[in-house]
């Protein structure tokens, strides 16, 4: 093709798809997509043939400084069935480029996990640190806001609209938690962790068609197109628009099942693939929640058993059995009378006191020390200190070293922060991911069990997928790792074996699952291992990216 006809090509593709990236030719097949040249060759499989997705692939994206870091937007198509019908996602992209750019091996893609989190925020805020010297040396460090999510155009949201509906008075009594002897069907219990009574299972009812009213009444149009297999086509594109020819990626958390979804649509074209806090893509709606409910079971027990030794002298108890009774009497008083917070009209009510006993779960070495400090003040009456990590607000010890996958890392700001979506975003993605029934029973049925397994962690966890009881149904099923994925090299899995939100049974699993998977096993606390937990999992994690090492079986750091 001429110069002439190219430059024409491109500026006739740049005004049908978008203005701010400029897209490849319009005839010409991108290096990296197979040469077809009929759109009846078209394969949902592989969408990097599609005549049609080719001015996507071929997009050259415009760099721009944003403080230390580089940021561009990328465009993928809403539907990649319909990639023509005019409707697209804008994503935010950031990047730290490598500082040996005479030995740069090319860029590494990483998701930092929700689903829901901004990547482009996460970079901005310090997390370049995450990564090992030699990655940092070697690697372009890049990250996006996967669609629907933070920063993308059109972005969820689930704010909440008017809903007429029948008033109801939320009844309060007493629960117990961890160690707890009463049971399903003992008298009292708060209905927001544990709804026994028509009354309870009604409010919960209630509050979950609210939550789902509010997203399909404000995004609609768009959740049927968060899904994870549409974002991992995303990262396909991406790969190609930054010209790399494999993709090197990691994964934390949520980012594991991103990973997954690409490795089985596009395992040619990875070249190495970390997966840190891995999500068995086997397990179902249920599975899934009776298991992080017990790993965040155990995870309690474990800040009982080994307070002393990360926190020292201002654990609230001088023993396991101290604590273990502390935290049980602050579950009984808030559900009966919630603690009063500082400066503000809300009080501290047990699900408040769930979510920061929980959160505190994901980085004990930074949270552990705060929650230690709420619980004492809350035994003394003031509910201020939970209240404040139930909100995301960190305690000096949390900002000084970050708080895992869970939150941001402190560091510089670079630019104007998108509004946080992230609760919004997690529910459409798990939602349209995983197929939830639709009738309550089967969620009431599930509570017993769930209880017997995890006690109000598990009951939580079953009444927190009632909002995606009437979702719209996705394509997805749980299903162990397609048989197409056997073209991946050798993955790298790595587990944590005391992980509260991504059991550490599912790394094993998943690992099992992956052609030529190795499993790396932390033996530790908190939420993902590489970049928070040792110098053993750095090396190994960085050996494999740079050098393409091998993990040994049964490798333990």
């Amino acid at each position: 093709m001429n110069s002439a006809v190219r430059q024409r090509c491109a500026f006739l593709v740049s005004l049908a798809v978008l203005g701010t990236a400029t897209l490849a030719a319009c005839d010409g097949t991108p290096p990296w997509a197979p040469d077809r040249t009929s759109e009846a060759a078209d394969t949902w499989d592989d969408p990097a043939a599609r005549p049609s997705l080719r001015p996507f692939y071929g997009q050259q994206l415009h760099w721009k400084k944003c403080g230390s870091l580089q940021c561009t937007t990328l465009h993928v198509p809403m539907d990649y069935r319909h990639p023509r019908n005019g409707k697209r996602f804008a994503l935010p992209v950031v990047r730290h480029r490598a500082e040996r750019q005479a030995q740069r091996i090319g860029s590494l893609v990483y998701n930092p996990g929700g689903p829901g989190a901004s990547g482009v925020d996460d970079l901005k805020s310090g997390n370049i640190e995450s990564f090992g010297a030699r990655v940092r040396a070697r690697f372009d460090v890049v990250t996006f806001d996967p669609r629907g999510v933070g920063g993308s155009r059109p972005a969820v949201n689930c704010d909440p609209v008017p809903v007429k509906a029948a008033a109801f008075t939320r009844p309060t009594g007493v629960i117990r938690a961890v160690g707890a002897t009463a049971g399903p069907d003992a008298d009292g219990g708060d209905g927001e962790l544990f709804p026994r009574t028509k009354a309870q299972r009604r409010a919960a009812l209630d509050d979950a068609r609210s939550e789902t009213a509010g997203c399909t009444a404000r995004s609609g149009t768009i959740l049927r197109h968060v899904g994870t297999p549409d974002a991992a086509r995303d990262v396909d594109v991406l790969r190609a628009a930054l010209g790399e020819r494999k993709l090197n990626f990691l994964g934390w958390s949520y980012g594991t099942s991103l990973g997954t979804t690409y490795g089985e649509l596009f395992p040619r074209r990875v070249r190495t693939m970390v997966l840190d806090g891995a999500v068995d893509p086997a397990n179902n709606w249920y599975r899934r929640a009776i298991g992080q409910g017990a790993a965040f079971q155990k995870s309690v027990e474990d800040y009982a058993q080994q307070c002393a030794k990360v926190v020292g002298a201002d654990c609230p108890g001088n023993t396991p059995d101290e604590i273990r009774t502390l935290v049980d009497d602050l579950y009984a008083t808030a559900a009966d009378e919630p603690l009063p917070v500082a400066d503000r009209d809300e009080r501290l009510g047990v699900t408040e006191l769930y979510s920061a006993i929980t959160d505190a779960m994901y980085a004990p070495e930074t949270q552990w020390q705060d929650l230690s400090a709420g619980l004492w003040d809350a035994a003394d009456g003031d509910g201020t200190k939970l209240a404040d990590l139930a909100q995301g607000e960190e305690g000096p010890a949390a900002a000084s070293a970050g708080s895992g996958r869970a939150a941001l890392r402190p560091g510089p700001r670079t630019g104007a922060r998108a509004k946080d979506n992230s609760d919004a975003a997690m529910m459409a993605v798990n939602c349209l991911d995983i197929p939830h029934p639709r009738d309550p029973k089967a969620y009431w049925d599930a509570l017993g069990p769930a209880y017997e397994k995890a006690g109000v962690y598990g009951t939580s966890s079953i009444v927190d997928e009632l909002g995606c009881r009437n979702w719209p149904a996705g394509n997805t099923k749980p299903h162990p790792v397609r048989p197409v994925a056997s073209g991946l090299p050798p993955t790298l899995v790595v587990g944590t074996t005391g992980d509260p939100a991504t059991p550490y049974g599912e790394a094993r699993s998943l690992a099992r699952q992956l052609p030529g998977g190795m499993l790396l096993t932390y033996e530790g606390l908190g939420h993902t291992a590489y970049g928070r937990s040792n110098s053993c999992v750095t090396r190994s994690v960085d050996a494999y990216l740079v050098d393409r090492t091998r993990i040994a079986p049964g490798t333990t750091c």
